[in-house]
């Protein structure tokens, strides 16, 4: 990361909030564009793995898609300016290593350990991961608001993951569920680092998903992630329809769409916003399994939804 000078008087630093009131919303439009998207990922995805898909074939063909889909915008930003990928290939690299492959890789691997509602709630830990390096590398101490906020998003995701009644606890599982916090929390800092705003946030996902699809497939070449695919129908929408329909909704809309609008986000909110508002996606993703798997959510989970909405506003006036 940037050295910051946090002395009196001294430039800002990268990853605090900036910018105009209509940078600020147009990055809650996006953060929100975001989350409505990676929403989607968890729907698309367990339709797949119910078919007969192995997760990491989900995610290795969720990214190869998605980087294949963003080539052409991805070369056509880049025409007489390949300095930018030059210049910032260290940081696309390390995007697509940590940000893609790795943080879905520690899930997977947490989640074939563990309950799964108990692997995304440590997941997210790295939302709290975020608030720490802010205070411990460049002094920003989260204020009252941000406390509550972040004590009520957490509490509201919790609720909303209904982790009443999930069994055991593997300590591997747990310490997948860490790592893919910290590569959460990696992903938040690389995607706001202002350093990097002359690359173009769908020019980043592009090398980021160029980077995740070949650790993936080297990883499922070498056996160390399973790669099973299939061609049987997929339910959807409460009927059987294609698999291409659930993996073309995995790559376009859960990642090709998904991913740039994060980059967008957490450029105009900063690392700390940007990763609270992330939380929505957890909404989403339930608003999602509702409409399209018919299944309901609970009150608790109602509830949850709301603690988190809380969280996200009293982090956002913290902010102002």
């Amino acid at each position: 990361m940037t050295a910051v000078d946090d002395r009196p008087g001294a430039a800002a630093s990268p990853l605090k909030v900036g910018g105009p009131r209509g940078g600020r919303a147009a990055g809650l439009a996006l953060g929100l564009l975001s989350a409505v998207s990676f929403g989607t990922s968890g729907t698309f995805g367990s339709s797949l793995i119910g078919a007969g898909w192995s997760p990491a074939a989900a995610v290795l063909a969720r990214v190869s898609i998605a980087a294949l889909v963003l080539t052409g915008p991805a070369l056509v930003m880049l025409r007489g300016r390949w300095a930018l990928l030059r210049r910032w290939g260290w940081r696309t690299a390390a995007y697509g290593f940590i940000g893609v492959a790795a943080c879905q890789l520690c899930y997977f691997n947490a989640i074939s350990r563990m309950p799964v509602g108990i692997a995304l709630l440590l997941e997210y830990l790295g939302v709290v991961l975020v608030v720490a390096w802010l205070w411990l590398r460049h002094g920003q101490r989260p204020r009252p608001l941000t406390v509550l906020g972040g004590a009520g998003a957490l509490g509201g995701l919790a609720l909303m993951l209904d982790l009443s009644g999930s069994g055991g606890i593997s300590l591997a599982g747990v310490v997948w569920a860490l790592l893919a916090a910290v590569s959460m929390a990696v992903y938040f800092f690389l995607s706001a680092a202002s350093d990097a705003k002359p690359l173009p946030p769908v020019v980043m996902t592009w090398g980021g998903m160029v980077v995740g699809a070949c650790t993936l497939g080297l990883l499922g070449l070498t056996g160390a992630a399973p790669l099973a695919m299939s061609a049987a129908d997929v339910t959807l929408f409460n009927a059987r329809v294609s698999w291409l329909v659930a993996v073309l909704g995995l790559s376009l809309v859960a990642a090709a769409l998904a991913y740039p609008a994060g980059i967008g986000a957490a450029r105009r909110l900063g690392a700390k916003l940007g990763s609270f508002v992330a939380m929505a996606e957890i909404l989403f993703a339930v608003l999602f399994a509702w409409l399209l798997l018919h299944q309901t959510p609970s009150a608790t989970q109602f509830l949850g939804g709301a603690l988190i909405l809380a969280g996200v506003v009293l982090v956002r006036l913290d902010e102002s």
